[in-house]
C-alpha cells in the first residue's frame, strides 16, 4: 500500500500588530470571510461618517427623524456631525478591535433602523418612506455581527494577556 504524506506550512499571520497577529490562513474561506467583512465594516462607517459633513451621496437630514435633534436642541445637520463623528470612530474601532467593535456597530444599525421605521411609520402609505433602507441596514446588522463572530476565531483578544494570546 502506498501512502502519500504531504507537509502543510504553518499558519503565517497577514497581519502582525500591537494588538496581535490575526490567526488564519488566506486560502480559508472562512478567514476570506473574515477580512472581507473586516475591511468593508471598517472603510464603508469612516466613508460615510464623512460624507455626513458634506452631503455628497445624499442630503442626510432627509433620513432623520425630527425628534432626535429636538432631543438634543441642535438643527438635524448639526445632529448629522454628531452621526458622522461616531461613525468613523465606530471604523476606527472595528480596524482596531474587529472582536469587540462590530457589536457597538450593530447596536448603531439598530438605532438607525428604529429611526428608519420611526419616520416610515410616521409618514405613512407608500411614498417618502425608507422600509427598504431598514431593510437594507437589518442585513448589514446580521453580516457586523457575522464579523464579530468570526473575529471571534481570527481576531486577537485585546484584553488578554500576550502570552496567553500566543497560545
Amino acid at each position: 500500500m502506498h501512502q502519500t504524506v504531504s507537509r502543510t506550512k504553518p499558519e503565517q499571520p497577514i497581519i502582525a500588530g500591537r494588538l496581535g497577529p490575526l490567526r488564519g490562513d488566506v486560502r480559508e474561506p472562512a478567514f476570506q470571510a473574515f477580512l472581507l467583512l473586516w475591511a468593508g465594516f471598517t472603510v464603508a462607517p469612516i466613508l460615510f461618517g464623512l460624507d455626513k459633513f458634506f452631503n455628497w451621496m445624499t442630503f442626510w437630514p432627509n433620513y432623520l427623524w425630527v425628534g432626535f435633534p429636538h432631543l438634543f436642541s441642535v438643527s438635524p445637520q448639526t445632529f448629522m456631525y454628531g452621526v458622522g463623528v461616531i461613525e468613523m470612530v465606530a471604523g476606527l474601532l472595528v480596524f482596531l478591535m474587529p472582536r469587540f467593535a462590530p457589536y457597538v456597530v450593530a447596536c448603531w444599525l439598530a438605532g438607525i433602523i428604529t429611526n428608519l421605521v420611526i419616520i416610515s411609520g410616521v409618514r405613512g402609505g407608500h411614498t417618502n418612506v425608507y422600509w427598504d433602507i431598514g431593510l437594507r441596514d437589518f442585513g448589514l446588522l446580521l453580516a457586523a455581527l457575522a464579523l464579530a463572530r468570526l473575529a471571534a476565531i481570527y481576531a486577537p483578544n485585546p484584553f488578554r494577556s500576550k502570552a496567553s494570546r500566543l497560545s
